[in-house]
């Protein structure tokens, strides 16, 4: 499917914070505090009504000093909340210490008895690829670089970067899932149907920027979008925010916090074959 095909989410105009969804980001932890700021603030930026970011004390501290836009949950208080949230996302700077796996071995098999869409990026990827015998949720979206592919399926980075279209059906096929296999031209994979993104340039390959999308991926289903769709047309405005914060700031110069303010430019500048 054409990414110019897929409209994005109907802005209500009779509408409150819970007609665009609520989404549930689990994330941060004491080195990571940054990756929870940029996978909740993008959520919203991209349209969703409500974000709450789910973490540690001392990361809720730090992020809360920074932004007055989220709701936040303590970390150990996150199974009692998982159903009340129209998409879950778990991963972004979250870490791997054994308390750690322990919660995301927990979360994950309570998501998979509910029907919420669920988004694993970064740390939580780690912690997936360590995980046997687990039922994973239904409606799963993993967003992998090559590196984080190839720990997944045993492979070296090499053959990703190499063939990523098929690995990212590979990767898709074992977790039942939708990839979104980042890097050069990313790639999204259902399984069967295979999509492939052309807009960004090199300002993405920084630190954080995956945190950003992941943000975007997971405001965008929380409005309704189908998963499939809403990762395609998230990598896409994705891209389109490195290519417009690098015509100010150069390809060198962007950084993950910048995309943050031209969500909303590469938002008008996809909407307008709409």
């Amino acid at each position: 499917m054409d990414y110019d095909l897929i409209p994005l989410p109907k802005r209500e105009e009779n509408s409150n914070k819970g007609t665009f969804g609520k989404v549930l980001n689990i994330a941060g932890c004491f080195n990571y505090s940054g990756a929870a700021y940029l996978s909740s603030l993008s959520g919203l930026r991209v349209g969703c009504g409500l974000v709450a970011l789910a973490a540690d004390k001392e990361v809720i501290t730090a992020v809360s000093a920074q932004t007055p836009n989220l709701v936040y949950i303590l970390k150990d208080d996150v199974l009692s909340v998982l159903e009340n949230y129209t998409v879950v996302s778990i991963g972004c700077g979250l870490g791997t210490d054994k308390n750690t796996v322990k919660f995301f071995k927990t979360v994950l098999e309570k998501l998979a008895k509910l029907e919420t869409p669920v988004v694993i990026d970064a740390s939580g990827l780690t912690l997936l690829g360590n995980l046997k015998n687990v039922q994973l949720p239904k409606n799963l979206v993993i967003t992998p670089h090559p590196g984080e592919a190839a720990k997944l399926l045993g492979v070296s980075v090499d053959e990703i970067t190499t063939e990523p279209d098929k690995y990212a059906k590979i990767l898709s096929q074992k977790f039942d899932c939708i990839t979104v296999l980042k890097g050069h031209k990313t790639r999204v994979c259902n399984g069967k149907d295979l999509f492939i993104n052309f807009t960004g340039n090199s300002s993405l390959a920084k630190a954080g920027s995956g945190d950003v999308l992941c943000g975007i991926i997971s405001g965008l289903i929380a409005q309704g979008m189908k998963p499939y769709d809403a990762c395609i047309v998230g990598v896409n405005i994705h891209g389109k925010c490195g290519e417009l914060a690098s015509e100010l700031y150069s390809t060198y110069g962007v950084l993950a916090s910048d995309l943050l303010d031209f969500i909303p430019m590469a938002i008008l500048e996809y909407s307008k074959p709409f």
